[in-house]
């Protein structure tokens, strides 16, 4: 592999920075360029499991993501009254359940990977890819503020709503909406809140959900299933103004949650889609993470694809002199994990919205079955998402010694 190349990355999330750290092992000069003004260091819960945990093992960073976790002990699905109805008990060393053994902040490891990678990485905060043009020997590019520059290789890797992906793409990628509308936020803990993951069902296809975080207060969501596929594109007024409407007799714990939303400053709502793309490249042009493969929150698989997949594309492009065998390896590895990540289980996410208050009588007993001994490998099953279907290449021998 010719040294310092130079790699441009949309995004500086965890598929970004995760590919800047791999690419540098194997020569590369690399610049990664966000939107926002500074790291984006708010968000929810994230698990790192499966081949997701291998690749920070092979980062060197798992005992790092292992300090800075949740403590989440578990989920636990509870009634109107807040009684648990089914508990699902994290298990250590193991990868199994609703909830992983390394429970994370997004924004806590988008900072640890931006630590990783600082000295080692240019970052450009507060600018964005405005056009792409593939050379003989590049891609020039132009920024919304800067003069044009030209990268042996650009990557978009800036999430489902990608701004770089149309580029590369144009309208090839769908983007599937799943019926699902989700908003996060965070909230003040109190003496009533522990450390489990407290799941919360309404009539009327709703649900509520609180976790504990590593800073002392609480990650509240409201999830509803709707027909309305453009609910992201509500201003955040009418977007808090919807979730009012929609919740204020949801019960359990919807009130003190509603009465926090004009306080909150990490607000965060979209409705659940995954992004089907026939193709993740163009010429010199890539799309890695959510960018490219999409598998939605209710997956449990968004961050193991981003670590794996920048893994797996930074060690394709080592292996192979030819940049265009690469980017076919990439796709070749990484293709039959995206398509297990995407295949959700039946029914979802409807079966966990029931309509009635009969359906969630039904689905409470539905998971009081699965968190029995005797039956606990089904609810393993149904709660476990792939994250360790796939083979790993090794590709120590290809990086670069200083």
């Amino acid at each position: 592999m010719p040294q310092n190349r130079r790699a441009l990355i949309a995004g500086a999330s965890i598929a970004g920075p995760a590919l800047a750290y791999w690419l540098h092992r194997y020569g590369w000069d690399t610049v990664i360029v966000e939107r926002a003004p500074e790291l984006r260091t708010g968000g929810q819960n994230v698990d790192v499991r499966g081949a997701g945990r291998t690749v920070s093992q092979r980062m060197g960073i798992e005992n790092r993501i292992r300090a800075a976790t949740t403590g989440e002990q578990g989920t636990r699905f509870v009634n109107a009254q807040g009684q648990t109805e089914a508990a699902f008990p994290v298990k250590p060393a193991q990868t199994s359940g609703a909830t992983a053994e390394l429970e994370i902040l997004r924004g806590d490891l988008a900072r640890l990977l931006h630590n990783a990678t600082a000295q080692t990485t240019e970052y450009r905060f507060g600018n964005r890819i405005t056009g792409l043009q593939e050379q003989e020997h590049g891609v020039r590019v132009s920024f919304e503020h800067g003069q044009d520059e030209a990268f042996d290789l650009v990557v978009a890797a800036d999430g489902l709503r990608s701004g770089t992906r149309s580029l590369i793409l144009g309208n090839e990628p769908e983007i599937r909406p799943l019926g699902l509308t989700i908003a996060y936020l965070t909230i003040p803990r109190t003496s009533a809140d522990d450390d489990w993951w407290r799941w919360y069902n309404a009539p009327g296809r709703r649900s509520i959900t609180l976790r504990p975080d590593s800073v002392g207060t609480i990650r509240a969501t409201f999830g509803f299933l709707s027909d309305r596929s453009q609910n992201e594109r509500l201003s955040q007024d009418n977007q808090k103004a919807l979730i009012r409407k929609v919740f204020s007799d949801a019960g359990w714990e919807a009130e003190r949650i509603l009465a926090a939303l004009d306080d909150t400053d990490d607000w965060y709502f979209d409705t659940v889609a995954q992004v089907r793309a026939p193709n993740w490249s163009k010429g010199r042009m890539v799309l890695l993470g959510d960018a490219a493969y999409c598998a939605s929150p209710i997956s449990g698989m968004g961050t193991s694809l981003a670590l794996v997949g920048a893994y797996v594309l930074a060690g394709e492009l080592a292996a192979h002199v030819d940049r265009r065998d690469g980017l076919k390896g990439y796709e070749r590895i990484m293709r039959p994990y995206v398509q297990q990540a995407q295949a959700l289980p039946p029914g979802t996410p409807r079966l966990a919205y029931p309509a009635s208050p009969l359906g969630i009588k039904m689905f409470h007993g539905f998971v009081k079955l699965a968190a029995t001994p005797l039956i606990g490998r089904l609810g393993n099953r149904f709660f476990t998402p792939p994250a360790d279907k796939i083979d790993l290449p090794d590709y120590r021998h290809l990086e670069q010694r200083s």
